[in-house]
């Protein structure tokens, strides 16, 4: 399948969410069987496919309300209640569309179990009995095995032949693209002690080639997670250039990270400069990580904004940055 084919977003009910993470052998309620099984199918082709969550709520939301056609069969009450607790736990509103791994990561990292949402310790009444599967302790199961069962992680000989193949690129390259903001990144890495070879990605080498054989190396600001520099992450998505990190939407808070830093940098995406003057110019107006990586109690887990990164930052800088900083100004002769 291409990409194109998952323009348009897949409508769920917020509770097919947890049919979709339970065990796919699972009786699921008439009718839905076979649209998990697409959806499920689809998630491990395009694991970032958009999913729109929509639900009969009426009220100022009345414009999204789907009907009934998706209801399972313990009535409608409670199939209002239970779509309602769901969204609360995401702190989603109905109609809110995200990318299929950050919806079901966020999924995981907040909802452990159904008990009291889709199965209730005491029937109250008529109408309240809840789903007959609640306690199958089916989607506690697949909880513990995360999210590697919905979406495959890229394999090591994978990760490793890029490494490889993204190496000799660099190596060779006259201009290397590079994502703004994990400049500062490398900094932190060679401050904490990090140095080649280094699997996840190829920063501590792009850092020795400058300090020790290309000074004059020509650097370009690039939008997204660039192939010479992060095609060995486990947390790449090569068809979408894109980050995938933390709670699978890193994208987001990078991307904000990337244009604060050419803010203050005065640089635009396509900026080109030689790599020991572009790394002077980040030591020289970068003190500090909290300037450009901090992300405020807004941001707090889980959220399409937040990383952890951005939440160590809240307190104090990267100390890892700060020796890393002064250590790259000596090697520089920058006082």
């Amino acid at each position: 399948m291409g990409l194109a084919e998952f323009e348009t977003p897949t409508v769920l009910r917020p509770y097919q969410l947890l049919c979709v993470v339970r065990h796919p052998g699972e009786e699921q309620p008439k009718g839905q069987s076979e649209k998990l099984r697409r959806v499920r199918q689809a998630m491990r082709e395009y694991p970032d496919m958009p999913i729109t969550l929509v639900c009969n709520v009426g009220d100022v939301y009345l414009y999204q309300d789907p009907g009934t056609a998706d209801d399972s069969p313990e009535g409608a009450d409670y199939n209002r209640k239970r779509d309602l607790d769901i969204l609360h736990l995401l702190a989603l509103a109905p109609g809110s569309t995200l990318p299929a791994r950050a919806l079901f990561l966020t999924l995981l990292k907040r909802v452990a179990s159904v008990r009291g949402i889709c199965g209730y310790d005491t029937v109250t009444g008529a109408g309240w009995e809840g789903c007959p599967r609640a306690a199958s302790g089916a989607y506690e199961k697949a909880h513990e095995r995360g999210i590697d069962a919905l979406i495959p992680p890229r394999t090591q000989e994978e990760m490793a032949r890029e490494k490889r193949e993204s190496l000799a690129a660099l190596y060779a390259a006259e201009v290397v693209p590079v994502r703004p903001h994990i400049l500062m990144c490398a900094v932190c890495q060679y401050g904490g002690g990090t140095r080649p070879p280094y699997p996840e990605d190829n920063l501590p080498e792009l850092l020795e080639l400058v300090l020790n054989r290309k000074p004059d190396l020509l650097i370009r600001m690039a939008r997204g997670a660039d192939w010479m520099m992060c095609a060995p992450c486990p947390k790449r998505v090569p068809k979408l250039n894109a980050c995938v990190h933390i709670l699978g939407s890193c994208g987001l808070s990078n991307e904000k990270r990337d244009l604060d830093l050419l803010q203050k940098l005065g640089l635009h995406f396509g900026s080109t400069m030689k790599a020991r003057d572009l790394f002077r110019l980040i030591l020289e107006r970068i003190p500090t990580t909290q300037d450009v990586c901090r992300r405020d109690e807004a941001c707090v887990c889980p959220s399409v904004w937040w990383d952890t990164c951005g939440e160590s930052n809240r307190a104090q800088g990267s100390p890892n940055y700060e020796k890393g900083r002064a250590a790259l100004l000596a090697k520089l002769g920058l006082p």
